[in-house]
This record gives structure tokens, C-alpha cells and sequence, in this order.
């Protein structure tokens, strides 16, 4: 029991990998605003899914994975906090031409371009708090995805199915509860990752709408 716990704890920690969470997320809002608001253009739909995986997941994983070729990193989850800073920063960057990309090139709702920023936001506060405490990256990740839900409720109006609240809030759950399994984190840590996630994703639409 205790081995297959520890292996579906791994599975989760690679499925809801923070730098995959920005498509996932992106793949959500494409479906949600077809079905709910209008459908988007197809060349819309296929820069901004092809645009968020590229800048949010293949550019900060390769230089990761250049890191750890050089032995600065030795994982990708890059579980020693001294070794977090130049993956972060590099990660930031990719987040912020993601943002830009949104809010100049594909001029994206302001819910979503909120979105966009705060995570970018969330990435550097990451990087600045694991230099001192060990903030769980994986967390904030999943909170930055339930504040980017919220968010796009309140710009078209809509309000939360129960399905949705039960689906995405028992995953951050399974997440933390995986994370923990792992002693990867402390219990602190990840429920101050998820804070962080949805208080940067969920605020800065909250700034742009009614300041």
C-alpha cells in the first residue's frame, strides 16, 4: 500500500508540474469562453495554447535541463532551495513574454491577461521566498489555477458548478496531500503555496477591472 501511495504521489507531482499547469489552464479558458461567451478564432486558439507552452513549459524545463547537464540542478523538481534561483528567473522571464503576448498580441480579456501577470508576479515572489523558506512551487501552481477560474467567472458573470469546485479543489487536496507524502514540504509550505497562487492570479484582474 505504502509503495503504491508513493507512486501515485510521483504520477500527480509530474502531471500537475507547475510549468504544465499555464497550458492547462489555457486549454480550460479556450474551451470555457467557446462554450459559454463565443467561439474564438481558430489562429487565436492555436497561438495562445502553442505561445503558453512554449514560454511557460519548454523554454524554463530546457534550461533546467541544461542546468542539471552542467550539475548546478540535480532534478527537475529542483527540491533544494539553493538551487531554485536561476530557474526561477529564467522561468519569470518566459512568464513575462507570456503576458505580453496576451495582453499586446492577442489582446486576451482582461481576466485572462490578469491572469497572465499575476503568474508571472507569483514566479518571482517564489523565487524570493525560497531563499529563505522552502514555498511550494507545485501549489502555487494549482492555486494560480483556481484564482485564473475565478477569475473568468467574474468576467463573464458566471458562478462556480459545484463540479467545478469539487474537481479543482480536491486535486490542489490530492497535490498537497502527495507533496506531503513525498517530504517534500512541510504543511505550511504548500498551504502557503496555494495561497500565494490564487492571491496573484485572482487580485491583479480585481486591479485592472475596478481601479
Amino acid at each position: 500500500m505504502n509503495r503504491f501511495l508513493d507512486i501515485a504521489a510521483k504520477i500527480l507531482s509530474v502531471v500537475l508540474y507547475p510549468l504544465f499547469v499555464p497550458t492547462y489552464g489555457m486549454a480550460l479558458f479556450c474551451i470555457a469562453h467557446s462554450q459559454h461567451v463565443a467561439p474564438l478564432p481558430w489562429i487565436w486558439v492555436v497561438i495562445a495554447l502553442v505561445g503558453t507552452f512554449l514560454l511557460t513549459c519548454i523554454i524554463p524545463v530546457t534550461t533546467i535541463w541544461i542546468l542539471m547537464k552542467k550539475g548546478e540542478v540535480k532534478d527537475l523538481y529542483i527540491d533544494d532551495p539553493r538551487e531554485r534561483t536561476m530557474p526561477y528567473i529564467y522561468s519569470a522571464l518566459g512568464f513575462g513574454f507570456w503576458a505580453y503576448l496576451l495582453v499586446q498580441i492577442l489582446h486576451a480579456p482582461a481576466y485572462l491577461s490578469g491572469v497572465a501577470v499575476g503568474a508571472t508576479l507569483a514566479i518571482g515572489l517564489v523565487a524570493l521566498i525560497n531563499r529563505r523558506w522552502k514555498i511550494s512551487a507545485h501549489l502555487t501552481g494549482m492555486g494560480g489555477l483556481v484564482g485564473g477560474i475565478l477569475s473568468y467567472c467574474l468576467g463573464i458573470g458566471a458562478v462556480p458548478t459545484w463540479g467545478t469546485w469539487v474537481l479543482w479543489l480536491g486535486l490542489a487536496w490530492l497535490l498537497m496531500a502527495a507533496r506531503l507524502r513525498l517530504n517534500a514540504h512541510t504543511g505550511a509550505q504548500v498551504s502557503a503555496g496555494w495561497l500565494l497562487g490564487i492571491a496573484c492570479t485572482f487580485i491583479p484582474y480585481l486591479i485592472m477591472s475596478y481601479v
